[in-house]
């Protein structure tokens, strides 16, 4: 444990889920480094700010992270805090993921106002997600769902559930937990039903590349069997060229000396589904994940992949 006095900057987004993650991560900093004061600087990212579009209208995963990025650059903010799953797959240059966190519940989970489950919602109920993963996976489960874009932070979407504009939302379960929602999870939608987002669960730690002294003490919060298990994901998603506009998911897991990956790519309207699973040695992780989401694109994933990049553009 380190004696020294140390001033770190932590930015992050402003909502009160981002602002619980900052917290989690600067407590386990302070508790690893003794004289350690950490002072949260809220940022607005686009994604905060334009809440009109689709996400997967507004350029993919750089919506949440572009602003904290150029603040981290600038020297504005010594590192920034974010749930690993809005983390572009490409860290900008001068920049790097300096920690990865034992991960949280990876699940996603149905809220409903009266407890009722995917299987027992009559058909056309509307259900919220921003997300063309669950939209994507949704619709394969039970194509008589309406689903309907819910944009916001979790308070806001909250609000919309109980004023009736949806019968039900699909949000992660780690991000509830954070904020001491979990009596408010009506299903917990396992991979069996949906697979997760890629990072989904993690939290994250960006820094500059060639700042070592914040860099060696946020090492304190890094989880190894976590990281191994994101840069599985994380290859599987590289591989795929994709982010927020690509309906995919994966989750992997590291069992002894083995990861295993399972992932999918769905069409938005769920009717053309790619999934499979592939294990290895750990010390492959990257290469395992890549070598799933190859296996996948062969499979026909490859056209879905191409349909999102041209609607994108």
């Amino acid at each position: 444990m380190s004696a020294t006095r140390h001033h770190l900057k932590l930015g992050t987004r402003g909502s009160a889920l981002a602002v619980a993650q900052a917290d989690v991560v600067a407590a386990a900093l302070a508790a690893a480094h003794k004289g350690l004061d950490v002072a949260i600087e809220k940022i607005a990212t686009q994604g905060d700010k334009d809440l009109d579009r689709p996400l997967h209208q507004l350029g993919g995963k750089g919506v949440f992270t572009k602003e904290l990025d150029d603040a981290l650059l600038d020297g504005r903010i010594d590192f920034a805090v974010h749930s690993l799953k809005d983390v572009p797959t490409e860290i900008p240059e001068g920049l790097a993921l300096a920690a990865v966190g034992h991960r949280a519940h990876p699940f996603d989970v149905l809220l409903t106002l009266d407890g009722r489950i995917l299987d027992e919602l009559e058909e056309g109920a509307r259900v919220g997600t921003s997300s063309l993963r669950r939209r994507a996976q949704l619709l394969l489960y039970n194509p008589d769902l309406e689903i309907v874009d819910v944009r916001g932070n979790l308070e806001t979407r909250w609000k919309k559930l109980q004023a009736g504009q949806v019968d039900a939302l699909v949000l992660a379960a780690a991000g509830l937990e954070r904020l001491g929602w979990q009596d408010r999870v009506s299903e917990i939608l396992t991979q069996e039903i949906m697979v997760p987002a890629v990072g989904q669960g993690f939290l994250a730690i960006i820094t500059r590349e060639d700042d070592s002294k914040t860099r060696s003490l946020v090492e304190a919060y890094e989880d190894p069997r976590a990281r191994i298990a994101a840069d599985c994901e994380r290859g599987f998603l590289e591989a795929l060229g994709g982010g927020c506009q690509v309906p995919a998911g994966a989750l992997a897991q590291v069992i002894d000396n083995q990861v295993v990956i399972e992932g999918i790519i769905a069409s938005p309207d769920g009717i053309h589904v790619y999934r499979g699973d592939h294990q290895g040695r750990k010390a492959s992780a990257a290469s395992i994940g890549k070598r799933l989401a190859i296996d996948l694109l062969d499979q026909g994933g490859d056209r879905i992949v191409a349909r999102a990049r041209a609607q994108k553009a």
